[in-house]
């Protein structure tokens, strides 16, 4: 770093990613401007592949957080017992979230399937919002819906699960 010196992405190294290039530029400008800003926190950055089926995660791997030392609970749910994965023709797929056994704290999450690239900002918000699996359960989310199996995943960790 020097001072008066300021760079965002490829250039600065990975991840290379467009939002988080994007994000970068944000916390540059107003560091410069000498604003309020956040910086970007990369342990957050949601990873997608734009395939056939789509893949998405944030956060730690399931080997990662026992690395970590974190006991875990492991939540997932597949989309076939998802009713818009199966009226919409896309049941291949799953939503799987790893949680922190003592506290509850979404350590990661991977979708799979069908809008996996677009559900995913709903589990970066939660990771930013240092979300429980609680809340990710009594969050109503609205049916039919893929996103609904975010929620169902979570109660999968914890055993409560209604729809399976």
């Amino acid at each position: 770093m020097l001072p008066g010196i300021y760079a965002i992405g490829d250039v600065i190294g990975p991840p290379w990613l467009a939002h988080v290039a994007s994000a970068e530029g944000l916390h540059c400008v107003e560091t410069i401007k000498g604003l309020h800003s956040t910086p970007v926190d990369y342990g957050n950055i949601p990873g997608c592949t734009y395939c056939q089926p789509q893949v998405a995660s944030i956060g730690l791997t399931e080997e990662q957080a026992k690395e970590k030392g974190y006991k875990l609970k492991i939540g997932k749910f597949p989309f076939m017992a998802s009713g818009k994965a199966f009226a919409i023709g896309e049941r291949d797929g799953f939503v799987k979230l790893i949680f922190d056994e003592e506290y509850g704290e979404l350590l990661g999450a991977h979708i799979v399937g069908s809008e996996a690239t677009e559900m995913i900002a709903e589990l970066a918000i939660a990771r930013t919002l240092e979300a429980t699996y609680e809340t990710i359960i009594k969050t109503v989310h609205a049916h039919p819906t893929l996103s609904e199996s975010v929620m169902e995943a979570a109660a999968m960790a914890y055993g409560e699960a209604i729809h399976i």
